[in-house]
């Protein structure tokens, strides 16, 4: 890393996207790519190679499918400052998605996603943080919802009250800063506060956060209508 730049690394079997996204990505001044690659094996590569802070990967891509591109490069990081994944999807992966959340991803993005949610989501996984956008990931994780709505989850990992509120605003794609606005929170104590979810229901990152609220029934009809 040189300076503030973000370095990220971009993998995708289609020129034409590799190509987007770079041009994207190159014009903000905060972030440079650093390589790209059109299979998962050349992508693996160039991550351990570069360790750049962010990989945007596709999810179907030769010798190596995203999936594995993802469990490779989230299992093999061992400090803060190792690379985060981004999956680059469409919506008719669901299962796929699934999968990537389950090994690690922190990040959902959809092909034809527009520049600036392009540019949030990069942003936000430098900083370990995690993109959940409304177009992509609450579709996702909603159907990961099971057994009756209730308290019970909660009370069994010990969420307060706030902290199951700010559970649920997770799960429906708030930001930090939305949150805060929401529950009249500072940022610092919107922080605060889901590093201290993050660490009761042992969840790496907010994609996490939200996959254990929608699986575990403590999204309420209120929070889960148009969200």
């Amino acid at each position: 890393m040189s300076g503030e730049l973000i370095d990220v690394v971009i993998a995708d079997d289609q020129e034409l996207v590799r190509a987007g996204f770079e041009m994207i990505l190159d014009a903000q001044p905060d972030i440079r790519v650093v390589g790209v690659a059109g299979d998962g094996v050349a992508c693996v590569e160039l991550a351990r190679r570069l360790k750049p802070q962010v990989v945007l990967v596709d999810i179907r891509m030769p010798r190596l499918d995203g999936l594995e591109v993802t469990r490779t490069l989230v299992g093999e990081r061992a400090d803060t400052s190792a690379t985060n994944v981004v999956v680059i999807t469409t919506f008719d992966q669901d299962d796929y998605v699934r999968d990537a959340l389950r090994y690690g991803a922190c990040g959902f993005l959809l092909k034809d996603a527009p520049p600036a949610l392009l540019v949030e989501a990069v942003r936000a996984a430098s900083r370990g943080d995690a993109l959940v956008s409304p177009a992509v990931t609450v579709r996702l994780l909603r159907q990961l919802q099971k057994g009756p709505l209730g308290e019970a989850p909660r009370e069994a990992v010990g969420l307060s009250v706030r902290e199951t509120e700010i559970t649920r605003l997770v799960a429906v794609g708030r930001t930090n800063q939305e949150i805060g606005d929401e529950l009249f929170l500072s940022l610092s104590s919107v922080k605060t506060y889901l590093a201290r979810i993050q660490s009761k229901i042992e969840a790496r990152n907010r994609v996490e956060v939200a996959a254990w609220a929608w699986e575990h029934g403590v999204i309420t009809s209120r929070f889960g209508r148009g969200a």
